[in-house]
């Protein structure tokens, strides 16, 4: 087996059931509830200018070396409409893995659902007008190498969060969250719940209603000291 350069053609896909529910909910509820270490690193940003506001779709996923896209354009020819493709560039901000004629693809004849880059891409004057999400680093006009390695559907690292071909990827305009494909329908169960409460306390925020009571209470239990004066120097 040539690790480093395969492409697996299959990968275990989530519940489309379970899945297309956390299009309802905002990213930062659901990452709430998965005790907030499942957020791709804020380099990693929405750049384009989608009307839908929430992306949800199984990743595809590809893990590609440095300033080389080889593996992505493996990628483009298997990746199927509603996929959500997830590239890997060992952090590499560089070179752009991606320009406007293979977003073109990935847009009007694949149909997927986004695009995910931990790396830069090009020709955002076009694209940052699209209604599509496109995340990425940055831009750059420096294009990338085809040479590879590079491998499709294997388990990857983007935005220092793990991503396996087939967990569910939600995006947003506060960024991109990772949820395990095994643990979706535990975690819809409880985002359903959490996003609930959280409106209700956006809303007593609003109205005058909100109960803070509980900061002086942690405050006082990791103890803090309160000093009813200034401080001086």
């Amino acid at each position: 087996m040539a690790v480093g350069k395969r492409i697996y053609l299959k990968r275990e896909m989530p519940d489309p059931e379970i899945m297309m529910q956390f299009k309802s909910i905002p990213a930062s509820n659901t990452a709430d509830v998965m005790n907030r270490s499942c957020a791709m690193h804020p380099r990693i940003r929405l750049v384009s200018s989608p009307k839908d506001q929430i992306m949800v779709g199984p990743a595809l996923t590809v893990k590609g070396r440095s300033g080389d896209n080889l593996a992505l354009h493996a990628a483009l020819n298997l990746c199927g409409e509603g996929d959500v493709l997830v590239v890997s560039n060992e952090e590499d901000e560089t070179r752009a893995l991606i320009g406007e004629i293979m977003m073109a693809f990935l847009k009007y004849t694949k149909k997927v659902a986004g695009i995910i880059l931990d790396g830069p891409i090009r020709d955002i004057d076009e694209i940052g007008k699209w209604d599509f999400p496109v995340y990425c680093t940055g831009t750059t006009p420096g294009g990338p190498y085809k040479e590879g390695p590079g491998e499709v559907n294997v388990p990857i690292s983007c935005g220092g969060v793990s991503v396996n071909p087939g967990d569910i990827i939600l995006g947003d305009p506060d960024g991109v969250i990772v949820i395990p494909r095994k643990d979706a329908a535990v975690i819809l169960k409880e985002a359903k719940a959490f996003q609930a409460a959280d409106e209700k306390k956006a809303l007593a925020a609003r109205n005058g209603t909100a109960n803070r009571a509980w900061v002086d209470q942690s405050i006082a239990e990791k103890g803090f000291e309160v000093i009813d004066d200034v401080y001086r120097p």
